[in-house]
């Protein structure tokens, strides 16, 4: 007999071993329709799993996030099946479920087209329609790198080859067509009706430059028709707010083919960048950091000693001055250990909060390269709290409270936050990760904040904590962390005065708020679709004389909002009132001030808001104090 235990609770009984299919059945004729998958003493199974002792189960939908990954992993290989068909010389690579959809590299002898891909999707069609049973099968590993030789297909050979000899290989056959992958899958085509080809894109074979280019087929796949709609909705929306297209059109910044990776900031952009700057900088201040500068090439013994040359190396830029080797840093922390080793420290100047906009510099691939969402050069609002282990925890708890304050700062009310925890190769003692496993989650009890973890997703050095955002289209975006560092400032020599008399290394905590300042303002820029808050907003008004007779007293008020800090520009120019308003409002100023003859006699002007609101005539004086105090409520002046 075996016994089955439910999610809720209750318990079945069956005679003998039963599918996960056939106890999804036992549960009512719904459940089994919408059945993908099961999940048994917590391992993802197909529904042809045998249940051969007691055990947990649960019946995956495509209402579960496990459920939309198998819809996804199988609609890749759908899709592969597809293009063995069509092309029958294709060979097949790896093809993964990722966020929002799933991809495909394949070895072929020419471009995939527009059209190629229109007609894989309807033959991807034609095979959801015949709905072909998918069969897992296992055999030996050494049969099944001669199977797929047998096949032609090199890189499926290759892929098992580097598997340990005796390791039995799980392959899915769907028809005529068999692929190697680990599972589950959804039990026939016919449950992969939502699904739409997206793009074609390069992609080096396991991901070396060395290797060759293959095409990679981008792909979506939803569980409803509904959901899918919506998300190629966001899609467009995003495509309206793309920040490479309104960084051109706002005059922010550009790129260019001489510096990959590289951002050319315009007078604009800049201003943006200092107002974050320098907001960030207040924050440091008023919350006990030291703003500290270390430089941004370090000799490589130094990288050697923190452990980053045998690890980062190939994404470091380096070179070489008097037979000296060096590396721009991609990163801070030992910059920052240094400038904790510059003078002895005591157990009383814990915790040493260090607070940096350090530029960093990684050697990323060209084709990884988006815009100001992933780039070479960088700068961080990067810090380091050097303290205790028993410090740890109010340490933690009052860098999420700082994390919430200044995210709702900028708009976001929305955060998940994500505890990683120790990974199976690590450092140090087990007591001590109890001790900062136990603080990070403590610190966002204290909170009252519900979190995942993510088992085993923690450096090899400590645990962290992951803040991530939603934006306005429900993307989510990882930005803030604070992480638990036990082995780099022993590696370089960090310690301090215990209050027994004894030489101690000090815990650090790596903590960034924003992350990149150059993908935070591209998140800003999508976020707000270029229409900042007043107080972001790199120009704040702008002021427009109807007649050239009024351009002195335009000149007039610029002037005083100017020496008000307001960011400020005069649209002098000898063209209709009309026209320069429109042409104003496309910049998104949040305020355009007119003025004509009754406004300059006055010492008025007429004020209108973006998006077209006319607030009326107002004495100067008065809308400066309003523009003053958005500034000051970080309001949106919409």
């Amino acid at each position: 007999m075996v016994v089955v235990t439910l999610p809720d609770g209750s318990k079945r009984e069956y005679a003998d071993a039963v599918t996960v299919g056939e106890i999804a059945a036992s549960i009512g004729a719904g459940l089994a329709k919408a059945a993908l998958a099961g999940k048994v003493d917590g391992k993802l199974v197909d529904l042809s799993h045998k249940v051969t002792a007691d055990a947990a189960v649960s019946i995956i939908t495509g209402r579960d996030p496990e459920g939309l990954e198998i819809i996804r992993h199988s609609t890749a290989h759908l899709m592969a099946q597809a293009v063995k068909e069509l092309f029958p010389e294709a060979q097949v690579t790896i093809g993964p479920a990722i966020e929002n959809g799933f991809y495909y590299d394949f070895s072929y002898s020419r471009p995939f087209t527009p059209e190629d891909l229109q007609k894989i999707e309807e033959r991807m069609d034609e095979l959801v329609k015949k709905n072909i049973p998918i069969v897992r099968e296992e055999m030996p590993r050494n049969e099944a790198v001669d199977f797929f030789k047998a096949l032609g297909e090199h890189y499926k050979a290759e892929i098992i080859s580097s598997i340990p000899e005796g390791e039995t290989i799980s392959l899915y056959r769907q028809g005529d067509f068999v692929d190697l992958c680990r599972g589950p899958h959804v039990p026939s085509t016919g449950v992969l009706k939502v699904h739409r080809l997206m793009k074609v894109a390069g992609a080096y074979w396991r991901g070396d430059s060395k290797n060759e280019m293959l095409q990679r087929i981008y792909g979506t796949a939803w569980a409803t028709k509904d959901d899918q709609k919506a998300y190629l909705k966001m899609l467009e929306e995003a495509e309206k707010r793309d920040h490479r297209r309104l960084g051109r059109e706002l005059d922010l910044f550009h790129l260019q083919d001489e510096a990959p990776g590289m951002i050319f900031w315009h007078a604009r952009g800049w201003a943006l960048w200092q107002v974050i700057e320098q907001y960030m900088r207040r924050v440091y201040q008023d919350n006990g950091y030291d703003e500290v500068k270390a430089p941004q090439l370090l000799d490589r013994s130094l990288w050697e000693r923190s452990g980053h040359w045998a690890k980062y190396r190939e994404n470091m830029f380096t070179t070489e001055s008097e037979n000296r080797y060096y590396a721009l840093k991609p990163m801070n922390c030992p910059g920052h250990i240094q400038l904790f080793n510059s003078k002895l420290r005591s157990y009383r100047d814990l915790p040493l909060r260090f607070g940096e906009f350090g530029q960093c510099h990684r050697n990323e691939p060209s084709g990884a390269l988006h815009g100001l969402m992933r780039v070479r050069g960088f700068t961080q609002d990067d810090g380091h709290i050097f303290c205790t282990e028993d410090q740890i925890l109010a340490e933690c708890e009052h860098f999420t409270g700082l994390v919430q304050k200044v995210y709702a700062d900028f708009g976001f009310k929305e955060i998940a936050y994500k505890v990683a925890t120790r990974p199976a190769m690590r450092i140090g003692e087990d007591a001590v990760w109890d001790k900062a496993e136990h603080a990070l989650m403590s610190s966002l009890d204290a909170l009252g904040i519900k979190y995942e973890i993510l088992e085993g997703e923690g450096a090899f050095y400590g645990p962290k904590i992951e803040y991530h955002l939603k934006d306005c289209l429900g993307r989510s975006w990882q930005c803030g962390t604070v992480q638990v560092d036990f082995q780099m400032p022993g590696r370089l020599g960090a310690e301090y005065v215990a209050e027994d008399n004894t030489r101690k290394v000090p815990v650090m905590l790596h903590r960034a708020i924003l992350g990149s300042l150059e993908r935070w303002i591209g998140m800003l820029i999508e976020e707000f679709a270029g229409a900042f808050p007043v107080w972001l907003a790199p120009v704040q008004c702008a002021v427009a004389p109807i007649t050239d007779g009024q351009a002195e007293y335009a000149k007039s008020v610029a002037e005083k909002l100017h020496n008000a800090r307001i960011r400020v520009i005069s649209d002098l120019r000898g063209e209709k009132i009309n026209y320069k308003i429109r042409e104003l409002s496309l910049q998104k100023i949040p305020y355009i001030l007119v003025v004509g003859e009754k406004e300059a006699q006055a010492g008025t002007v007429s004020v209108r808001m973006r998006g077209g609101k006319d607030l009326g005539v107002m004495r100067v004086e008065d809308f400066l104090s309003r523009i003053l105090a958005e500034n000051e409520s970080r309001g949106s002046g919409e």
